[in-house]
C-alpha cells in the first residue's frame, strides 16, 4: 500500500478510479494496473481497498490507495491537490462511484435514500468534474463515465432520476470539451453479477450475466 501523503515514483500513465473498492470499479482498477497504468483507487472502505491493492501487487501492478468519501468536497479537493503535487496531471478518470437506492414506488421513497442518491450520483460527480478537469486537460486525458438508463422505469425513482441527471451533466461536459479537452467517453456496461445489480434483482439467475473483469477489459478497449 502506498499512502497518499507520501511521495511515489512518477508514473507515465496515471488512472484515477472512483468507487474502486468492489464490483466494476475494482475490476477496472485491476485491469488497468495489469496494462501498466499506475492506479489511484478511491473508495470509503479501507479494508476493501487494501484487498484490491494486494491483488494488484500480486499481479505485478502498482496502486495508490485513497480511502476517501466522494461526497466530501474538501476531501476531493485534497485528492486533486495530491495528484497535482505528485504527478502534475491525470491521464484517465474512471467514475464508478454510485449510490443504488432500494427499489421503491415513487410515492414511498425514503427521504434519506433520495438525499444520498442526489449527493453521490449528482453532486459528487459535479464536484469531481470541477476539480479533475484541469488535471485531465494538462494530461491530455480521458474521463470514462458509465451510463445505466433506468430513468422512468417503475420503482427506480431515486436511482433512475439521479443517474439520468448525472448523465445529463456528463453529456453537457462532453459537449463543452470536444475542442478543448478533456475527452469524455460515455459507455453503458453490460449487465454484470455485481452487488448493485443484486440489490435491484434479488434471486436473479446470475449465470448469464457478464463477469466484471471481462467487462472492464471491454470498456478499457473503448478508450
Amino acid at each position: 500500500m502506498t499512502d497518499i501523503s507520501h511521495p511515489a515514483p512518477p508514473a507515465t500513465k496515471l488512472a484515477l478510479v472512483t468507487g474502486a473498492s468492489r464490483g466494476l470499479g475494482a475490476a477496472m482498477a485491476e485491469a488497468l494496473a495489469a496494462q501498466g497504468w499506475h492506479v489511484m483507487a478511491v473508495a470509503r472502505t479501507t479494508g476493501a481497498l487494501e484487498e484490491l491493492d494486494d491483488r494488484i501487487q500480486a499481479a505485478g501492478g502498482q496502486a495508490t490507495l485513497a480511502p476517501m468519501d466522494v461526497n466530501d468536497p474538501a476531501a476531493m479537493a485534497h485528492l486533486a491537490s495530491a495528484i497535482t503535487g505528485r504527478w502534475g496531471s491525470l491521464q484517465l478518470w474512471v467514475h464508478t462511484a454510485i449510490h443504488a437506492a432500494p427499489l421503491s414506488p415513487a410515492a414511498h421513497m425514503d427521504a434519506k435514500d433520495m438525499a444520498k442518491s442526489i449527493a453521490t450520483n449528482l453532486t459528487a460527480t459535479a464536484t469531481l468534474i470541477g476539480v479533475l478537469e484541469p488535471l485531465l486537460r494538462v494530461g491530455h486525458g480521458t474521463a470514462l463515465m458509465l451510463d445505466d438508463p433506468r430513468g422512468g422505469e417503475k420503482f427506480f425513482g431515486a436511482y433512475g432520476a439521479t443517474k439520468a441527471a448525472q448523465m445529463a451533466l456528463v453529456r453537457s461536459w462532453q459537449a463543452e470539451t470536444v475542442k478543448i479537452g478533456p475527452r469524455v467517453v460515455i459507455a453503458e456496461p453490460a449487465p454484470m453479477a455485481t452487488a448493485t445489480r443484486a440489490r435491484f434483482y434479488p434471486g436473479e439467475d446470475r449465470a448469464p450475466l457478464a463477469e466484471t473483469r471481462a467487462e472492464a477489459e471491454r470498456l478499457i478497449a473503448l478508450l
